[in-house]
């Protein structure tokens, strides 16, 4: 009895010391990543048959009808199976089907799923169904651990009426984000995408190109490189430098957020709207377009330029603001608004005042507030300047209030002028024909010797109404009226006759090129046009009456007639 107790005692003590020199359990590596600690096998719960095959399949139980396997919530469903208990895994045949949760399916012809790895490989007319969205391929690897599909023999998702195919990618159904790359298309009824790689959230339907893209609707085209589309929103944000065209008009900026649903685009950074239709193009570093109304706005270094011409014109605003009136009829027409600050420069032609206004119904633009026109050694100014323009090129123009013409001779010395309350000029092919002075009428003329080139003298004439007839830029012919003038010698005209008394020459703000429209020179203190007060009519006041008179007479105060001119004698 003393001897068996010993032996119970030393077998005790061994099992016991065995136990103390076993090491801790640790996960367990499974290739790639670590299994988890939870019961990981894949359970078989349902075959009609099953089967063994030494010969052929030594390692596999061979099921057949309503086979059904579970694995860490997972159900899998198929018409038969070999199921590798030693290994963890099994191979599918025939109506494959993996149910995971309410909002995941899997379908297949054929399928290998490793229980250890937790990754599903489907194979032919493979269908993953996510919430609403289907993926359509005939070669995808699900991993079950990250949630992630991959296909890599192209593949189709379709997501709320949008069709996306592409050669590889992948879809992780717990961000619901799908990565596409190589040969992508992205079609639903209202537009048509191409691009190398694509990023799609079927949570948000919110699409993100990266590299060459292309985006067709109807007549308009989108190139970009990085951009971002909402297919339910109809929203666009395009990056890097990314060009729309609609119908010969195009915008390009660092930066275009376009609305489809309202038709509105914002622009922003170094923003280029061309229009090749009407040979017009409008940049700034910011734009905003309404294609619905027509309305289209312009700003920070807004420039606009018409290349219709031999010579392109710029013209600098703070703001241009584009009304469009009778949208989508026959009679519709613009109006072009520029303020303030404005200044054009062409070859052949300058401008400055403090706005403007073209209208396309006329074919006029009129400019406001000290508008100086310039034109080669040609000055004209006034209160407002109208130009009318006729197949692109001025065909008449319209100085009203204070006019004043001046050129410069080429000594840069002497000036010709001419000042009257209004003036008109009338262009043939872009040359000017023919020009009327009309209301005070005053004249400071350099009369040229046709032998030798040189000045006679100065001829100052006054008078109420002056038509000039040119030809290739010469004084051709002059009509007027009666008409009070002196021809003076050069060595004696009167100093007070050298300028007209409302002379003044701006060469010092005449824009000098393309780029100088951006710097703003004003008026020197005191030359700007001030406004001519209007002769009112002539006040009524009675007049008191006379001592011992009972009659009270009405009596009208008008002013004194000015007094006529005298003749100017040399």
């Amino acid at each position: 009895m003393q001897k068996r107790n010993t032996l119970f005692i030393i077998v005790a003590l061994i099992v016991g010391l065995s136990f103390a020199m076993t090491p801790p359990q640790k996960k367990r590596k499974t290739g790639r990543r670590t299994a988890k600690t939870e019961d990981n096998r894949v359970y078989l719960v349902h075959a009609d048959v099953l089967s063994y095959d030494q010969y052929k399949n030594p390692d596999a139980q061979i099921l057949d009808g309503h086979v059904q396997f579970r694995h860490n919530g997972a159900k899998l469903f198929c018409d038969s199976a070999h199921f590798y208990e030693a290994s963890n895994s099994f191979e599918a045949f025939g109506h494959v089907k993996m149910f995971q949760g309410d909002t995941l399916s899997l379908f297949s012809d054929y399928a290998y799923y490793d229980g250890n790895d937790q990754m599903a490989m489907a194979r032919f007319n493979v269908v993953l169904k996510h919430r609403k969205s289907k993926l359509y391929t005939d070669s995808l690897n699900f991993d079950r651990l990250y949630n992630i599909g991959y296909f890599f023999e192209g593949g189709k998702l379709i997501d709320n009426g949008s069709v996306l195919t592409s050669d590889w990618g992948e879809y992780d159904t717990k961000t619901r984000i799908a990565v596409f790359n190589y040969d992508v298309r992205l079609r639903n009824k209202k537009f048509y995408l191409t691009s190398d790689t694509l990023y799609y959230n079927t949570g948000n339907s919110l699409a993100h190109v990266v590299g060459p893209s292309n985006i067709t609707s109807g007549n308009s085209h989108i190139y970009t490189e990085n951009a971002f589309y909402n297919t339910n929103k109809e929203y666009s944000e395009l990056f890097g430098r990314s060009v729309m065209n609609d119908k010969g008009k195009s915008v390009v900026g660092d930066s275009v957020y376009y609305d489809s649903k309202n038709g509105t685009s914002e622009a922003f950074g170094n923003v280029i709207f061309t229009d090749s239709v009407n040979k017009t193009m409008l940049t700034g570093d910011y734009c905003w377009y309404d294609e619905n109304t027509g309305y289209a706005m312009a700003t920070k270094r807004a420039v606009a330029i018409d290349f219709s011409q031999k010579d392109s014109l710029f013209m600098h605003a703070d703001t241009f603001k584009i009304f469009t009136h009778n949208i989508n009829t026959d009679s519709v027409y613009r109006k072009i608004h520029a303020f303030n600050h404005v200044r054009a420069y062409r070859v052949d032609v300058q401008a400055v005042c403090d706005s403007l206004v073209y209208n396309s119904k006329d074919s006029c633009m009129t400019m406001y507030r000290d508008p100086i026109v310039w034109n080669v050694n040609q000055q004209l100014l006034g209160e407002e300047i109208q130009v009318f323009m006729k197949d692109s090129t001025i065909h008449r123009a319209h100085v009203i209030g204070q006019a004043l013409s001046i050129e410069q001779m080429a000594d840069s010395i002497h000036f010709n002028q001419i000042s009257s309350k209004e003036m008109l000029a009338y262009f043939e092919k872009g040359e000017i024909y023919e020009a009327e002075s009309k209301d005070n009428v005053q004249i400071v003329y350099y009369p040229i010797d046709d032998s030798d080139s040189t000045i006679i003298g100065l001829n100052y004439t006054e008078t109420t109404q002056m038509r000039m007839f040119l030809e290739n830029r010469k004084m051709k012919k002059i009509w007027m009226p009666k008409a009070e003038g002196t021809l003076y010698p050069l060595s004696q005209v009167p100093p007070d006759k050298y300028f007209l008394p409302n002379y003044a020459w701006f060469d010092y703000i005449r824009p000098l090129n393309k780029d100088d429209i951006f710097n703003w020179r004003a008026k020197k203190g005191g030359t700007e046009l001030k406004p001519e007060k209007r002769r009112e009519a002539p006040l009524q006041h009675l007049k008191p009456a006379q001592q011992n008179s009972t009659a009270t007479t009405l009596q009208t105060d008008v002013s004194t007639p000015s007094t006529p001119l005298t003749p100017l004698t040399p």
